[in-house]
């Protein structure tokens, strides 16, 4: 990911206002027919014909959180940033360190991890096109002893974290030597697709067989692995170095024809790669969503009066990414630029930034997250504040557009950033939030759940789901609702997070075990079905502990 650096200000007053999500409610004319009787209903009762879903909606509380929002961190490989914490650790080692990590992201609130598979035109699976990446091994070629990439999809999903496969399309490696990459290295066997810039290797984005091998090279993952999600950062054309050219000049010359000029040239090669690997990953997983995050200025308003009220590095010039575009013709079901300044700040200020990305998505239904810089926490200035990123998520929640958070990176998260993410955890991710939905890609709402056994176990409460008609769940959300006699749970109650207690995976048979943390008290607890789409059922009957 790109590590602007800025001089820090203080920071400007941040919008406090939390936004209200709106989602579709239940009906309440409906509701009333949820009884006493219902209440009561016994452990292996049938589906009740109680509380359906309708158009009425609910006045929405400005302290509820959203019950919709997108949470995550990415886990970067490069450079042994995250995982593995370095290379050649035993495979037992690298399996351990990433449960922590996913351990502790769901401790944190978090619902999706977005890791990184592919950092140097390599690769963190078997890949019949590239080699075992270094970054596991500390050998480029050698074999891990496991399949990482198998191992890091199920133990996400078994903790019910979405899975983003993040790829980097064209770096090849961290370095400039050739002869440093493993013998029979598709860089090495086609020495023409390859150019060195500022100490690094990079395919070059201007010929055509590149962009289908690295296509190509990709979508092996996607089709063999049950990803949620495909994903790639800001590296397409390198950042500019001390003014030096880009040695794709003779490429230009070769398969420039079209374009006077070589500006517009790599826009368009970029742009032809976001619009090839959108219809790929579509193609051959409908359900999988495609996302970019983009460095976080398009173009400042003094270049373009489409641009930002900003004065900073504009990635539409400088690294041809066209981002604005990528949006607007509907290639991404999601974008998530990086806006890693803070409010206030001058140059790029992160109150201006976000009502701007706000408006390029409005309509689109492109999902809008923001990138959050947590590696800067603990600079001088307005970062030196554990405060600084919780201000932008309650900005970001007071803007309807905005989706949900991805912080930069897992080990920020535990280290210099560890305060600021206990407040977000605390103030902010307190409950589960569903992942949004995103309309595009199909989907279905499985049928209502049945509780058919419920008990107390060591302080926790243990729930015995049935899978309702139709297709199976990917997973499960449980409420849990203060009360016993004359409980009615009215629709808008099942609106509001502050009941979701916990989603757990579902099982792959019928039926599911859920463990509930415990709570004292008298408790109703409801379940609900959830597709991998995240569309969610009706409830489930009730149950009562103790």
């Amino acid at each position: 990911m790109a590590r602007p650096n800025r001089n820090q200000p203080a920071p400007a007053a941040a919008t406090a206002r939390i936004r209200g999500r709106r989602t579709a409610l239940l009906s309440g004319a409906l509701a009333a027919a949820l009884t006493t009787t219902l209440l009561h209903a016994p452990p292996a009762a049938a589906e009740p014909d109680g509380l359906r879903r309708g158009p009425a909606e609910c006045e929405a509380d400005p302290l509820a959180p959203p019950k919709r929002e997108m949470r995550a961190e990415w886990i970067a490989g490069v450079h042994n940033i995250d995982w593995p914490s370095r290379q050649g650790l035993a495979p037992e080692q690298q399996r351990a360190e990433l449960v922590g990590l996913y351990d502790e992201a769901r401790a944190n609130g978090l619902n999706a991890v977005f890791v990184q598979i592919r950092p140097t035109a390599d690769a963190f699976w078997p890949s019949p096109h590239e080699p075992w990446s270094e970054w596991l091994t500390g050998h480029q070629g050698r074999d891990p002893g496991y399949d990482p990439l198998e191992f890091a999809v199920e133990e996400a999903h078994a903790r019910n974290l979405e899975f983003h496969g993040w790829f980097n399309p064209y770096r090849v490696a961290m370095h400039d030597d050739p002869g440093r990459l493993v013998e029979g290295h598709p860089a090495r066997r086609n020495p023409d697709w390859v150019f060195d810039y500022n100490g690094r290797l990079y395919y070059d984005p201007g010929i055509p067989e590149v962009r289908s091998f690295v296509i190509e090279a990709m979508m092996h993952a996607v089709e063999n692995y049950d990803l949620d999600g495909v994903h790639f950062d800001d590296y397409f054309y390198p950042y500019p170095s001390s003014g030096a050219p880009i040695p794709d000049r003779d490429t230009f010359e070769r398969y420039g024809g079209a374009f006077d000029d070589i500006g517009d040239w790599r826009r368009d090669n970029v742009n032809r790669l976001v619009r090839e690997m959108s219809a790929a990953v579509h193609a051959a997983k409908p359900h999988a969503r495609f996302g970019i995050s983009p460095f976080g200025i398009w173009r400042n308003a003094s270049s373009d009066p489409d641009g930002s009220d900003t004065r900073g590095f504009e990635s539409y010039d400088g690294i041809y990414a066209d981002s604005r575009r990528w949006v607007r013709e509907g290639w991404l079901d999601y974008v998530n630029p990086q806006v890693y300044w803070e409010i206030g700040l001058p140059v790029a200020d992160y109150a201006v930034l976000v009502p701007w990305w706000e408006r390029v998505t409005a309509g689109t239904g492109t999902h809008l997250y923001i990138g959050q810089a947590a590696y800067k926490v603990g600079n001088d200035g307005a970062w030196s504040n554990p405060r600084e990123l919780a201000r932008h998520v309650e900005m970001d929640r007071a803007h309807p557009g905005v989706h949900g958070e991805v912080y930069f990176s897992a080990t920020s998260l535990r280290t210099n950033a560890a305060d600021a993410m206990a407040i977000l955890a605390s103030e902010h991710y307190a409950r589960p939030a569903l992942v949004p939905v995103t309309p595009d890609r199909g989907g279905a709402t499985p049928g209502r759940p049945v509780v058919v056994g419920a008990e107390s176990a060591g302080g926790d409460v243990r729930l015995r789901v049935r899978a309702g008609q139709g297709m199976a769940p990917a997973y499960y959300a449980v409420y849990a609702f203060e009360g016993h006699d004359g409980f009615r749970p009215t629709p808008c109650r099942f609106e509001d997070p502050r009941s979701l207690v916990t989603t757990v995976r579902a099982a792959r048979g019928r039926e599911t075990v859920l463990t509930v943390p415990g709570g004292s008290g008298a408790h109703t607890y409801f379940v609900t079905a959830v597709d991998r789409l995240h569309h969610e059922s009706d409830p489930s009957n009730p149950r009562r502990l103790p």
